[in-house]
């Protein structure tokens, strides 16, 4: 099975910069994918939302901070990880890009350790189910990583899109889901599904987890958990 990449989104109109950060995203294990100006982002942003944006502060049309305004001024974008690069380092420009809602701040010349670091700090935070460190709950073990999940410590063969509910529930436990907000969260937006398709994936997933299929609870008239209790 194909590796479930998370996607970041690098906002830069400087080659150097772009390359340099391409490489140190993939050298994470990261899917990375690059536009050179504000209206290029958003455009980006709309056909297929990323996991993580990397936002320069100063691009050709217009700033970073203009941009990440209209981002956090969209309902289905506030929650969106961003990251703001720069090389202004003076107290205000930080404050100032905090306040419009970046979630983190980085300034040029940066080590790529430390934003490998920072990134995975704030997908841990924000978006666990997008982190890479191996989830648990009861005796089911999935790892991110080499994408395999075993159960009792017997390796378990599980579909695409049950391995990415699976993720989802397990890096949110005991908390109850929608069929929307599953199809949100796990399928993204830009997906045309059918609400029922989930119960068809919760079946399938149950079915592959064999004896440890009660942990995916139904919630009657609401939707979906995953419990030990």
């Amino acid at each position: 099975m194909a590796a479930v990449n998370t996607s970041i989104l690098i906002v830069e109109d400087e080659p150097s910069i772009v390359q340099l950060l391409t490489f140190t995203l993939k050298e994470g294990g990261w899917n990375a994918l690059s536009v050179s100006s504000a209206e290029e982002a958003w455009e980006s942003i709309q056909r297929r939302m990323p996991q993580l944006l990397l936002l320069d502060w100063m691009l050709p049309d217009q700033t970073g901070l203009r941009l990440l305004s209209r981002i956090r001024s969209d309902r289905m974008l506030q929650e969106l990880p961003v990251i703001m690069l720069t090389a202004k380092g003076m107290e205000e420009d930080k404050i100032a890009g905090l306040d419009t809602g970046a979630d983190d701040y980085i300034t040029k010349p940066f080590s790529p350790r430390e934003l490998t670091s920072r990134i995975k700090a704030l997908l841990r935070r924000k978006s666990p189910e997008h982190a890479q460190s191996t989830l648990t709950c009861g005796p089911v073990v999935l790892d991110p990583v080499s994408c395999a999940t075993s159960v009792n410590g017997e390796k378990i063969d599980i579909g695409h899109a049950e391995f990415k509910l699976l993720k989802f529930l397990l890096a949110h436990p005991a908390r109850v889901f929608s069929r929307g907000q599953l199809l949100d969260k796990v399928w993204g937006t830009h997906v045309v599904i059918e609400e029922r398709t989930v119960d068809v994936h919760v079946l399938r997933l149950r079915k592959a987890l064999g004896e440890a299929a009660g942990l995916i609870k139904t919630v009657r008239s609401v939707g979906y958990m995953l419990s030990e209790k």
